[in-house]
């Protein structure tokens, strides 16, 4: 009698729990302050201010999506593809279907040479399009991009004694 009372439970507990989207209206207002601030930031080309308004917008609410985001294309138009694939993935994690994240990440990725793993965001994007995939199409143009760049790169000779 036991085991058929635990088994439920035991199933409920090994299933993965899906957060649910959190909207702008539930975050705290000055979270959503701070991220306006960061895209305003963003936009001006300050990208270290805003990734301070951003950080700052995440540690009133870490539920802001839009602040890992924003953290996320701060770092790309720094050069930093591998930091940024790690802040699209956060808002990911908060929102698997952010066909925003998924995008930049995939841009992301691209930067990092990995068009494979971009591939499978593009396939993602076009799962959770509606009618306009615009998102998967700009991202299929990136990779595209990146792959003639890859091929058109000179190879790498190691040198003797290395």
């Amino acid at each position: 009698m036991r085991l058929t009372l635990l088994l439920p439970i035991a199933v409920l507990l090994a299933a993965p729990a899906t957060a649910a989207p959190v909207r702008d209206d539930q975050l705290k207002p000055v979270s959503v302050q701070f991220a306006a601030a960061g895209e305003a930031a963003l936009a001006q080309g300050k990208a270290q201010d805003a990734i301070d308004s951003f950080e700052a917008a995440l540690a009133v609410d870490p539920r802001n999506v839009a602040a890992f985001r924003g953290i996320a294309g701060a770092y790309e138009k720094l050069g930093l593809p591998g930091k940024a694939v790690k802040y699209y993935r956060e808002a990911l994690a908060l929102n698997p279907s952010d066909i925003a994240a998924l995008e930049g990440q995939g841009r992301a990725l691209v930067a990092r040479g990995a068009t494979a793993r971009a591939q499978i965001n593009v396939a993602r994007i076009k799962a959770l399009c509606k009618a306009d995939c615009s998102a998967a199409a700009r991202l299929e143009g990136v990779i595209a991009k990146g792959v003639q760049q890859a091929d058109a790169a000179p190879a790498k000779v190691a040198s003797p004694g290395s």
